[in-house]
């Protein structure tokens, strides 16, 4: 059963989050920029009406979306989330928690309920996120590192490449003509991104990077422009 958001009461002794966080903050900022509600409307018809209430959807969004944007392991978000008010905040939480909410498997169940598609959709709208932000935000990380733990979670340069072959897996099924797949070329791009922390390969990781975004940018695009109204209702990028 899906569970409910805090509810924003104020309780005696206890401060709310928004009376003491700065509202300039990039997390909070970038909080009032998702639409919430999107992922909601989403994920929502996947969970049964009856059993154990779950963890809200926008904590469970907020938290991966965290992983992806400070590149965490399951155990790094624990304790930077125990730590910081702001990515409470941004994970719909309304008063402040020194303990984490959810064990780390949990992530592992949302993810299975959701599915791959599930995912692509979350960071589909992750790209869209960075493209918006990238001029104005100091946060989104470019280079890609090793997880302390033996979790293989989506990199940027990855989620890129997932994002395009989505739009190309589209594309497909829906008999949309493109300019250009950029199969080969994101794969080497890809490549490129690996071990981007050393001296020699960080300027090449890093336009590598910028590439993939630009590239599955261009994609998401196309798809759009060449939508019907059908599509367009039906079909969600």
């Amino acid at each position: 059963m899906l569970g409910k958001n805090p509810e924003k009461k104020p309780e005696l002794f206890r401060p709310m989050l928004v009376d003491f966080i700065d509202h300039e903050h990039e997390l909070v900022l970038l909080s009032e920029k998702i639409d919430w509600n999107y992922f909601e409307k989403e994920f929502s018809p996947l969970y049964s009406k009856v059993g154990n209430p779950s963890h809200p959807i926008r904590f469970m969004v907020g938290c991966l979306l965290l992983k992806h944007l400070y590149n965490l392991g399951n155990e790094t978000l624990e304790k930077a989330w125990i730590m910081n008010p702001y990515m409470q905040h941004f994970c719909g939480r309304v008063f402040f928690e020194h303990e984490f909410p959810c064990d780390p498997s949990n992530f592992v169940h949302f993810r299975k309920r959701i599915g791959e598609k599930g995912i692509e959709k979350i960071f589909a709208y992750s790209v869209r996120m960075h493209d918006a932000k990238t001029n104005t935000s100091n946060f989104v990380l470019s280079d890609t590192t090793v997880q302390e733990n033996n979790t293989s979670f989506p990199t940027d340069a990855k989620l890129c490449k997932k994002v395009i072959d989505y739009c190309n897996k589209i594309a497909g099924n829906e008999g949309i003509k493109q300019r250009q797949r950029y199969t080969k070329v994101s794969k080497q791009m890809v490549r490129n991104t690996y071990n981007g922390k050393h001296p020699k390969r960080a300027k090449a990781a890093r336009k590598s990077q910028r590439q993939l975004k630009t590239i599955a940018m261009r994609l998401i695009r196309e798809l759009q422009r060449n939508f019907n109204a059908g599509q367009q209702e039906f079909i969600k990028i």
